[in-house]
């Protein structure tokens, strides 16, 4: 009996230790809330800046991004972060509108694969914005590009994305680069999210019901004794 629950045990810790490690986000800084704009105004962050946390601006030498605060509004249109988030990153920056970006090295499990999640904000408003929101991923160089077409003339529309890839080594470069053309000033990424993939880790539920399978094993060996 003691073998039974010693064995019962030591799964659940297993997968119990299983979702958690589900649940990491290796990710520093993906909401872009670090660090702080003064509200209703925006911050921007030249190419090889070490100022953004987490992150590193890449780009064309004169190229800029900008965190900017939640209550940001231009030309009629309010810029809110995603859902949850006090501030976000335009990949347009500045006056910039070019191929600039942020990238980070995480550390990855070769074999392991991994699904990246990500939204992106797109306003249809304000008449200098333009219609679409492209963002390029690209994965240890590898690209793929990824639109936001929901029309909001007042506001942005948050859209989630997820791209997935498998590790090849101990870390990976994700890169996150403006899509859009040159006449765009507004492209919106945040809440950048990596997930390693677990096999079979059971939802919350299930593991609820097995705990309440173990303390009733518990509760025989009592009485049986």
């Amino acid at each position: 009996m003691r073998s039974r629950i010693q064995c019962v045990a030591a799964t659940a810790a297993l997968l119990l230790g299983a979702a958690g490690a589900h649940a990491a986000n290796p990710i520093a800084n993906g909401n872009f809330d670090t660090p702080v704009v003064t509200p209703g105004t925006f911050t921007n962050f030249s190419v090889g800046t070490t100022t953004l946390t987490g992150w590193t601006v890449t780009g064309p030498g004169e190229a800029n991004v900008s965190i900017v605060s939640g209550t940001y509004a231009q030309s009629g249109v309010t810029f809110e972060a995603a859902p949850g988030n006090n501030q976000w990153l335009d990949l347009t920056g500045d006056g910039s509108n070019s191929t600039e970006g942020v990238s980070q090295v995480v550390s990855t499990t070769p074999g392991t694969q991994y699904a990246l999640s990500f939204y992106i904000g797109n306003t249809t408003g304000g008449g200098i914005f333009g219609t679409t929101s492209t963002v390029d991923v690209l994965v240890n160089g590898a690209a793929t590009a990824f639109t936001n077409s929901q029309v909001n003339a007042t506001g942005l529309t948050w859209q989630q994305f997820t791209d997935t890839f498998v590790a090849t080594g101990t870390s990976t470069t994700l890169l996150f680069q403006n899509g859009d053309s040159g006449n765009d000033n507004s492209n919106g990424l945040d809440n950048i999210v990596l997930t390693a993939g677990v096999a079979h880790v059971p939802e919350p539920a299930t593991l609820s019901l097995f705990g309440l399978g173990l303390a009733g094993i518990l509760m025989r060996r009592r009485r049986a004794t």
